[in-house]
Protein backbone atom coordinates (compact mmCIF):
# COMPACT_ATOMS: atom_id res chain seq x y z
CA UNK A 1 0.00 0.00 0.00
CA UNK A 2 2.81 2.80 0.84
CA UNK A 3 4.57 1.84 -2.65
CA UNK A 4 1.30 2.74 -4.37
CA UNK A 5 0.75 6.05 -2.06
CA UNK A 6 4.36 6.85 -3.18
CA UNK A 7 3.55 6.62 -6.78
CA UNK A 8 0.58 7.99 -6.68
CA UNK A 9 1.69 11.29 -5.10
CA UNK A 10 4.37 11.34 -7.52
CA UNK A 11 2.30 11.44 -10.29
CA UNK A 12 0.55 14.22 -8.75
CA UNK A 13 3.42 16.58 -8.23
CA UNK A 14 4.78 15.54 -12.13
CA UNK A 15 1.22 16.31 -13.22
CA UNK A 16 1.11 20.01 -11.14
CA UNK A 17 4.68 20.94 -12.12
CA UNK A 18 3.77 20.12 -15.84
CA UNK A 19 0.63 22.32 -15.66
CA UNK A 20 2.29 25.21 -14.22
CA UNK A 21 4.70 24.75 -16.61
CA UNK A 22 2.50 25.09 -19.51
CA UNK A 23 0.09 27.66 -18.01
CA UNK A 24 2.84 30.35 -17.96
CA UNK A 25 4.27 29.88 -20.66
CA UNK A 26 1.45 30.13 -22.23
CA UNK A 27 1.02 33.51 -20.44
CA UNK A 28 4.11 35.66 -22.80
CA UNK A 29 2.61 34.34 -25.71
CA UNK A 30 -0.40 36.04 -25.55
CA UNK A 31 1.05 39.35 -24.29
CA UNK A 32 3.13 39.10 -27.55
CA UNK A 33 -0.04 39.13 -29.53
CA UNK A 34 -1.07 42.23 -27.81
CA UNK A 35 1.91 44.40 -28.15
CA UNK A 36 1.44 43.85 -32.35
CA UNK A 37 0.93 47.30 -34.26
CA UNK A 38 -2.70 47.94 -35.15
CA UNK A 39 -3.48 47.70 -38.80
CA UNK A 40 -3.44 51.02 -40.65
CA UNK A 41 -5.46 51.94 -43.50
CA UNK A 42 -4.08 51.52 -46.87
CA UNK A 43 -4.14 53.78 -49.66
CA UNK A 44 -3.07 53.15 -53.24
CA UNK A 45 -0.27 55.33 -55.04
CA UNK A 46 -1.50 57.34 -57.75
CA UNK A 47 1.14 56.81 -60.14
CA UNK A 48 2.42 53.15 -59.95
CA UNK A 49 -0.95 51.79 -58.08
CA UNK A 50 0.69 50.13 -54.94
CA UNK A 51 -0.92 49.79 -52.30
CA UNK A 52 0.80 51.37 -48.96
CA UNK A 53 0.27 52.33 -45.43
CA UNK A 54 -1.31 55.43 -45.20
CA UNK A 55 1.17 56.36 -42.72
CA UNK A 56 3.71 56.05 -44.81
CA UNK A 57 2.35 57.27 -48.00
CA UNK A 58 3.05 61.45 -49.29
CA UNK A 59 -0.20 62.77 -49.72
CA UNK A 60 -0.94 65.28 -52.25
CA UNK A 61 -4.11 66.71 -52.40
CA UNK A 62 -6.62 63.85 -53.11
CA UNK A 63 -4.18 61.29 -54.77
CA UNK A 64 -1.36 59.40 -52.16
CA UNK A 65 2.32 58.59 -53.80
CA UNK A 66 4.03 55.46 -51.99
CA UNK A 67 7.66 57.57 -53.05
CA UNK A 68 9.07 61.02 -53.70
CA UNK A 69 9.62 60.15 -57.32
CA UNK A 70 6.09 59.32 -58.24
CA UNK A 71 5.18 62.45 -56.63
CA UNK A 72 7.52 64.72 -58.32
CA UNK A 73 6.14 62.84 -61.90
CA UNK A 74 2.92 63.06 -61.12
CA UNK A 75 3.52 67.17 -60.30
CA UNK A 76 5.04 67.56 -63.65
CA UNK A 77 2.26 65.78 -65.85
CA UNK A 78 -0.07 68.29 -64.28
CA UNK A 79 1.90 71.21 -65.99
Amino acid sequence: MGLFRLLFWLALIIAAVWLCRRLLQAKPQKSQKTRLAKPQPMVRCGHCGVHIPRDKALPHGELWFCCQDHLQKSLSSER
